[in-house]
């Protein structure tokens, strides 16, 4: 399968989805850090993606993106955007409802 099929597949598949350097459990990086704490303190599950252990998505992905830099957080099929967006989502209290709604649309997904 084609790099950017994956990346399409990831996403199409996953209403909630995170592509970090890391884990949310064990970022590594910063921003990484502070973009799974933000949404692991919306309460819902979300989708993960560790860019260090997939080269081709973190190569091709900020091409497809057109976003040069990680994290991406994808809300389904959107790109909602990086660590800067997200921190400033959640203390506005956007990104809690948008990932509430969302999981609450998508019962199903883990």
């Amino acid at each position: 399968m084609e790099t950017i099929d994956k990346i399409k597949q990831q996403i199409s598949e996953n209403p909630i989805l995170l592509f970090m350097k890391g884990s949310p459990k064990l970022p590594s990086c910063g921003f990484s850090s502070q973009a799974s704490q933000a949404l692991m303190s919306c309460g819902e599950k979300f989708a993960f993606v560790d860019i260090l252990q997939n080269p081709d998505i973190r190569a091709e992905l900020p091409k497809f993106a057109n976003w040069p830099t990680f994290p991406q957080l994808w809300v389904e099929g959107e790109l909602v955007g990086g660590c800067d967006i997200i921190i400033e989502m959640f203390q506005q209290g956007e990104l809690q409802s948008l990932i509430k709604e969302t999981a609450e649309k998508h019962p199903a997904a883990e």
